[in-house]
């Protein structure tokens, strides 16, 4: 089985596209994370690592948006390599390990890649800006900023709330996620640092905090983005 936080809420848009009237503080949140620039990435790799107790899983993507294609590696429960290649929202005929626990988890490790993204990209979501609060982990505060998913929207985990955490900067340093499901862990609290650029996208590659308490460790490494009409990627750094 392929170990997942599922931290996600609806599917992805494959493209940017028309919204509807979004709040302008998930504006500014998704401009400072290279919103502007989305429609030059033609694709983005990266691997996500996530450790606590009892779990250490590795997942390596490669991601065309435009397209929608994905491919994977990884490894199975048994330790041995796992090669595959899907279309996001095309796999209901896909074998069981693909519909089931690939696409799954690449929806949710994308959304801890993009999600100040998917905070306008989202139209479904309920964004409101609660001012000035103090910070959920250590000392200070930030502009909190709640992101709330209707409970009979569709996608993985309905129901969801992502509460972020902004610097003066529109930059998030810390989140806290409640599931709006049954499923586990039900309270995720972690850190948004190790900034990086991948091209004109801003990425946070470390996220420290806790999953229901226990210890959480989370890395996003290997990030790169391939812009439209070029064949060379660009690593973050």
């Amino acid at each position: 089985m392929i170990c997942v936080l599922t931290l996600t809420a609806l599917t992805l848009p494959y493209s940017s596209r028309a919204q509807t009237t979004r709040p302008q503080i998930a504006e500014q949140i998704a401009k400072t994370y290279g919103l502007d620039s989305w429609d030059q990435i033609q694709a983005i790799r990266f691997t996500w690592h996530a450790e606590f107790p009892g779990v250490n899983v590795s997942h390596s993507w490669e991601w065309e948006p435009k397209t929608g294609k994905v491919s994977y590696e990884g490894k199975d429960k048994d330790g041995k390599p796992v090669k595959a290649s899907f279309v996001l929202g095309q796999t209901s005929n896909e074998p069981a390990n693909i519909k089931e626990e690939l696409e799954p988890a690449f929806v949710n490790d994308q959304y801890w890649l993009l999600f100040p993204l998917h905070v306008y990209w989202d139209s479904s979501a309920d964004v409101k800006d609660m001012g000035t609060q103090k910070l959920p982990l250590g000392q200070g505060s930030a502009t909190e900023v709640v992101v709330k998913y209707p409970a009979e929207a569709g996608g993985f985990t309905p129901g969801d709330t992502w509460t972020l955490y902004l610097g003066k900067d529109n930059r998030v340093v810390q989140f806290v996620y409640h599931r709006g499901g049954p499923k586990k862990p039900s309270v995720v609290i972690a850190t948004w640092a190790g900034y990086k650029k991948a091209g004109p996208l801003l990425i946070s590659t470390e996220h420290r905090g806790t999953a229901d308490g226990k210890p959480l460790h989370l890395t996003i490494s290997g990030v790169a983005v391939k812009l439209t009409g070029s064949d060379k990627w660009m690593n973050a750094q």
